[in-house]
């Protein structure tokens, strides 16, 4: 497992040799070092998972340290790597999705200005989730976290022409900025408190540590680092904003990279959370609001890819319900099967686009299961996984797992969110389904096949049923037993009434949305239902909230500090000293040569005089 650091240099690598082409290579060249850096990536990946899991259980840890990168008094972080069951499991999903999604994107992108570019992006931001996960330091992995923070910058505003995008790019840099900035004062006050920020470290030493109140609010700040990267409120104006990017980028923001780095963070910090009962308890409220927040807001969009955007966060919001009552291993689950639906639905939508010249607009689509046959069934595998219909779909598994855990940690508030949430999921996607594949055909779409589109859609549909629930992530040993290890009371019936939430959110929704839609838009077109519809369609007024407290009085602040005192001196005191001293400047190069001889001369008497008296 020495060669474990090639997981992270193929992409890297991939990146450098891409980025030095400025885009003379053919798209040929440029796709086979994009797509071959990361399948390189995932066969190391590969390797070294299967080496690790011949370990016994109790020793499936492996750290490579590579170099130490400085020492600054008690501060000596070594670029060092650890693999361990969780770290392999975000290993396997960021190269294994993202290969599938640079392969995808191979394809989706043929023919776009920037093909390269584009690549060479999307393999920085594989490398740098890469380093985030695999980081045995807290200074490293914020590296890495920067490193993605950037890298959905330049994708996001890839279309940097178009002035919106760029708005957004932006908006999404700012907005997990402050969530960054937070993280950054909780790693100061570890420090502080531990002298290290070496990760196994601090989580040894923080049960045996006073000052409790240090601990929290380490542990609220980092709870401000992963709200901010995995769109929670209240950070979460930025995602769907993010959909400016092209598809295969909303694919990998999505499901393998971003959004969940705030769920591994905390995953990897367990122990700081688990001696903050309160914080951690903040985790699953926070996850409950944004996973309904999220779902009503869906429930209202027209663009297909922002329905799948909303849908993103309020799925991270099932996870951080399971990590806000301690159960790691199953939001990490979660994460798993979550990456693989999301990468799924995110494809098949981007297969849509193509086909329909670029029409995004659901209610501008219809009837589409007959020209594009795979999409529907990939759209279909995909969408039930994600409402977690019963038994055949990998979201069954995990999600039924998290209402579970907070049922036996007598989390009633954080079960009924997710009930509710549970059929806003089925409401919202198969709405989409019945409004985008069923009914009349209204754009004529054109099924343009290739092996590196329909290999993705086939292998991710695959891990969407219950093949992909087959996969447990080795984490044995690394969390503390979840609350529901120890007991089966109730279970079996609170999988009965999930089961009956999901069938009826499709049932609604196909009542509501698969025939002629009279009966919703009359609902639609009542007072409450035009004050709901706004409320859900503008993501219940954050926007206008944060424009309001943040953007306008900053706007106010610059607008009348345009001519504060500095401008003056800058502008007025400043010039007019230089234009005063530049008049005898000007006069003295008047062109006769008897005056520069005699200034010369001048000059080395002064000189002369000056040296000989001191």
């Amino acid at each position: 497992m020495s060669y474990l650091y090639l997981t992270i240099l193929f992409p890297l690598v991939g990146f450098l040799l891409l980025a030095v082409s400025r885009g003379r290579w053919s798209e040929n060249i440029s796709a086979a070092i994009g797509v071959g850096s990361i399948a390189l990536s995932f066969a190391v990946a590969i390797s070294a998972s299967a080496n690790l899991l011949l370990q016994d259980e109790t020793q499936r840890v492996y750290v490579q340290t590579l170099w130490n990168w400085l020492h600054i008094g008690n501060l000596s972080p070594q670029v060092a790597l650890r693999l361990d069951g969780l770290s392999l499991t975000m290993l396997g999903v960021v190269s294994g999705v993202g290969l599938l999604i640079h392969l995808f994107a191979s394809w989706y992108m043929r023919g776009e200005e920037g093909y390269s570019r584009f690549f060479a992006y999307m393999n920085l931001f594989v490398a740098s989730m890469l380093l985030l996960v695999l980081a045995d330091d807290l200074v490293i992995l914020f590296f890495g976290w920067e490193g993605v923070g950037l890298c959905s910058y330049l994708l996001i505003g890839f279309y940097y022409r178009v002035p919106a995008n760029g708005a957004a790019a932006m908006k999404a840099f700012i907005v997990t900025r402050v969530g960054d900035v937070l993280m950054l004062i909780g790693l100061f006050v570890l420090f502080q408190e531990f002298g290290t920020l070496h990760i196994q470290s601090l989580l040894d030493l923080a049960p045996t540590h006073d000052n409790k109140t240090a601990l929290q609010l380490a542990a609220l700040l980092l709870l401000g680092g992963a709200v901010g990267k995995s769109a929670q409120i209240p950070l979460q104006t930025w995602l769907a904003d993010a959909m400016a990017g092209p598809t295969p980028v909303s694919a990998l923001i999505h499901a393998a990279t971003m959004v969940t780095a705030g769920v591994y963070l905390i995953a990897r910090m367990h122990t700081l959370f688990e001696l903050s009962p309160d914080v951690l308890y903040l985790v699953g409220v926070v996850g409950a609001l944004t996973l309904l927040m999220a779902g009503f807001s869906a429930l209202a969009q027209t663009d297909i890819k922002r329905i799948l955007a909303y849908s993103t966060m309020s799925q991270i919001g099932y996870m951080f319900l399971a990590l806000g009552v301690g159960a790691f291993d199953a939001a990490i689950f979660h994460l798993m099967t979550h990456a693989f639906f999301k990468a799924l639905l995110f494809l098949s939508a981007g297969s849509v686009i193509i086909a329909t010249h670029h029409e995004q607009d659901i209610f501008r689509l219809g009837g589409l299961r007959k020209s594009l046959p795979l999409v529907y069934t990939c759209f279909l595998v995909g969408g039930g996984a994600l409402a977690a219909l019963p038994f055949i779909t990998a979201g069954f598994y995990s999600k039924d797992a998290i209402l579970w855990q907070d049922l036996a940690a007598h989390k009633p508030e954080f079960v009924i969110a997710g009930l509710i949430g549970a059929l806003l999921t089925s409401l919202y996607i198969f709405r989409l389904i019945f409004i985008v594949f069923h009914g009349k055909e209204q754009v004529h779409a054109h099924a343009d096949r290739s092996v590196t589109q329909i290999v993705p859609l086939i292998v991710l549909a695959i891990l969407s049923t219950k093949v992909g629930a087959m996969i447990h992530p080795p984490l044995a040993g690394l969390f503390p037993p979840s609350p529901g290890s120890a007991q089966e009371e109730g279970k079996h019936l609170l999988e009965i009434i999930s089961i009956a939430i999901a069938c009826s959110g499709v049932v609604i929704a196909y009542l509501l949305f698969a025939g002629d839609r009279q009966f919703i838009a009359r609902i639609a077109s009542t007072t409450m239902g035009r004050f709901f519809t706004s409320l859900w369609q503008k993501a219940w007024g954050f926007d206008l909230l944060y424009d309001a407290l943040f953007v306008k009085p900053f706007h106010a602040i610059i607008a009348r500090s345009k001519r504060d005192l500095a401008d003056y001196v800058a502008e007025l005191f400043i010039p007019a000293v230089l234009h005063t001293l530049r008049i005898p400047l000007v006069s003295a190069q008047n062109g006769q040569v008897r005056w520069y001889i005699a200034s010369m001369a001048l000059g080395v008497v002064t000189l002369l005089t000056f040296v000989l008296l001191t």
